[in-house]
């Protein structure tokens, strides 16, 4: 018997609702909860079994970060992504920090999708190239006064790392890479985050986009940014 994965669908438009739904179809997803808006969906999900992933268009939310830390106070087991068809820097910016596990364009392809999905659950943070653009201009912050000062005297092993931070990488796909230890590679990695300024691998990878890390070799992936779990 196919065990599914358990889905909350929170999305206005309901020919997008209907959509999803048939391309699940046969898939290792299923579509629990479906609902235009947060109030119905949360109703929902208190009265039926935990869900493990949750699907959210944030547009038409007035804070979507704010629906972020509800639906993960109701779910703390559950993955988020967000789902949408526009991007809104300053908005994602605050939903990454409230907790949201992925954003995915609407617009991609269905394999696409499907696959970045698959990486959430494996605890990975998928992000679309549209974002790491952004991120790599600094459009997300705003003032340039408000960016993050050039690289901060990253060494070139913390450079290394952090690249590997941007394509998904663990501590133990890191030590293999450069041909260190994993003990090695958490020391490193608990000297870039002090440097920096961050407190997780998120964190640190954002910052990596935003200073120009996705750049050269070991840089971010074409179509996606996926970042380890934390």
């Amino acid at each position: 018997m196919v065990e599914y994965i358990s889905v909350a669908l929170i999305d206005g438009n309901n020919l997008f609702r209907q959509g999803l739904r048939a391309l699940f179809i046969d898939q290792s997803f299923q579509i629990v909860i479906e609902s235009s808006s947060v109030k119905q969906a949360l109703s929902a999900v208190s009265s039926t079994p935990p869900m493990q992933l949750i699907l959210i268009d944030p547009n038409g939310l007035d804070v979507p970060a704010k629906a972020i830390r509800i639906f993960k106070d109701a779910c703390p087991d559950a993955r988020l992504v967000l789902l949408t068809d526009t991007l809104d820097g300053e908005a994602l910016t605050n939903a990454i920090d409230a907790g949201a596990d992925g954003f995915l364009m609407k617009d991609i392809s269905r394999d696409v999708l499907l696959q970045s999905l698959r990486l959430v659950m494996m605890g990975e943070k998928v992000f679309p190239s549209h974002l790491a653009a952004l991120l790599i201009s600094g459009r997300l912050y705003g003032k340039d006064d408000q960016m993050p000062a050039f690289r901060r005297g990253v060494s070139k092993r913390e450079g290394q790392i952090l690249r590997c931070l941007l394509v998904g990488d663990s501590n133990k796909l890191i030590a293999r890479h450069l041909s260190i230890t994993e003990a090695t590679v958490k020391v490193h990695l608990k000297s870039l985050l002090r440097k920096i300024g961050a407190t997780n691998r998120t964190q640190a990878a954002i910052w990596g986009l935003n200073n120009g890390f996705a750049d050269g070799d070991g840089g971010a992936r074409a179509d996606q940014v996926v970042v380890s779990g934390i």
